[in-house]
């Protein structure tokens, strides 16, 4: 009670005085605000009354898929970024019920409080064209700097895709293949450690859905990705140069990698993952031209349906650095293209080759393969191609039973300069004792 009287003292004394002499009152309710001492009753007072949540619809976004309601978000999310309060969360809301067109946007920070959390009840489309890509950044909505970021509700970011990949398509009498400028990604978070992704559906991003960057203690659970199976580069997570980052109990199906493990990566744990269409759960692809490194990954407990790749690991002939202490289990497999594969002279389609130094490599080291198992859609179930001077080496298979999909057809295991064991596995893979 004390407080509010000294507040209406304050507002009393400042109206009295001279015009000439008195501070704005914009900028004295700014300095107000700054200098309230939260613990006191009155602070939480303020507080209760929502001044740490924030709507899009009072920033007069729109909400009826058509009109561009970028302005109004980068207006919520400068509110919402500059907000101090004692209750430690900032929340901004966008309602159920809306659907909100955004152009290309980039949520920066540092903030002010402790957690930011974004809670996305309605769906965020993408213009229904490719006139966007002028804008500067190469990605439809950005995170930047922002720690401690929750990201979730029931909601939806439709990244329109389909006029982006229709562009791309060429064909020619060799068939149909894909060519023009590069689509931006959907998500991208750069530099968000304590990152939670959770409950959000993502559709049809023009590439990948989600790509995080430089990002420590990352939470993915109970997320829907979708895009056709002919989609080009629609990566479900693209992970790069972040550590600690665990991807759980979450559906993904995709026209390319469901999860793509890049450089500079580590302490990455998969669990309860189903996947498919897309091309699997890749490490990589790494070394193209550069010094790259995974380590610790753990993928476990999951199910790939209809996929072009199993668990694969990709390398580039000529690169220098490391893959090792990796582990895939408990996964099943249901007419798995390539089930299991290390494929070190891995090529991007989509460049041109380069001179390649064969003497060098990416040294995949310490794989583990335990309890896979179900059906292959080719026969090559497993395949081993290491480099003819680096190799892999130990690498651990135990307990793989793969059978081929199609009735009557026999499945074989390959290897190339690949050294480890073998325990219980079927096919048999010569190179392993």
């Amino acid at each position: 009670m004390q407080g509010v009287l000294a507040f209406a003292v304050f507002l009393w004394l400042a109206s009295s005085c001279s015009c000439s002499r008195m501070m704005p009152w914009s900028t004295m309710t700014d300095y107000f605000l700054e200098n309230i001492d939260y613990s006191s009753g009155f602070g939480n007072a303020i507080l209760s009354k929502g001044t740490t949540s924030f709507n899009v619809m009072d920033y007069r976004a729109a909400g009826n898929g058509q009109t561009d309601d970028s302005q109004a978000f980068n207006k919520a999310w400068k509110e919402v970024c500059s907000a101090i309060t004692s209750q430690e969360v900032a929340t901004l809301q966008v309602p159920p019920g809306k659907t909100f067109l955004l152009r290309p946007v980039d949520f920066q920070g540092p903030c002010k409080a402790n957690t930011i959390h974004f809670q996305l009840r309605g769906t965020l489309i993408a213009p229904q064209s490719t006139s966007w890509a002028d804008d500067a950044l190469d990605t439809w909505i950005q995170f930047s700097g922002v720690d401690n970021l929750i990201l979730d509700g029931d909601g939806k970011f439709d990244g329109e895709g389909s006029i982006w990949w229709q562009s791309c398509k060429k064909k020619t009498i060799f068939g149909t293949f894909f060519s023009c400028q590069r689509p931006p990604g959907a998500l991208h978070f750069h530099n968000c450690n304590g990152l939670r992704l959770e409950g959000l559906t993502l559709l049809n991003s023009p590439r990948s859905h989600i790509s995080i960057n430089g990002c420590k203690n990352v939470s993915i659970s109970n997320l829907h990705i979708i895009a056709p199976e002919d989609s080009p580069n629609t990566d479900g997570i693209d992970i790069s140069a972040s550590s600690n980052v665990k991807i759980q109990d979450s559906n993904i199906g995709t026209g390319d990698d469901c999860v793509a493990i890049n450089g500079g990566s580590s302490f990455i744990n998969i669990t309860g993952v189903d996947r498919g269409p897309g091309h699997g759960i890749s490490i990589g692809s790494l070394g193209d031209g550069v010094y790259d490194t995974v380590q610790d990954v753990h993928v476990k407990n999951c199910n790939l349906t209809n996929t072009q790749n199993g668990v694969r690991i990709k390398t580039f002939q000529g690169g220098s650095g490391f893959a090792r202490n990796i582990s895939f289990e408990h996964i099943s497999l249901d007419n798995v293209r390539n089930p299991i594969i290390i494929n070190q002279f891995y090529q991007d389609k989509s460049k041109h080759s380069k001179a390649i130094l064969k003497a060098a490599a990416i040294q995949v080291s310490h794989v583990t393969y335990f309890d896979i198992h179900g059906t292959s859609a080719i026969d090559r179930a497993i395949d081993l191609s290491c480099d003819d001077v680096v190799g892999c080496s130990n690498i651990v298979m135990e307990n793989i039973d793969i059978t081929s999909a199609v009735p009557g057809q026999n499945i074989y295991g390959f290897c190339n300069n690949a050294r480890g064991t073998a325990t219980s596995v079927h096919p048999k893979v010569s190179c392993l004792s």
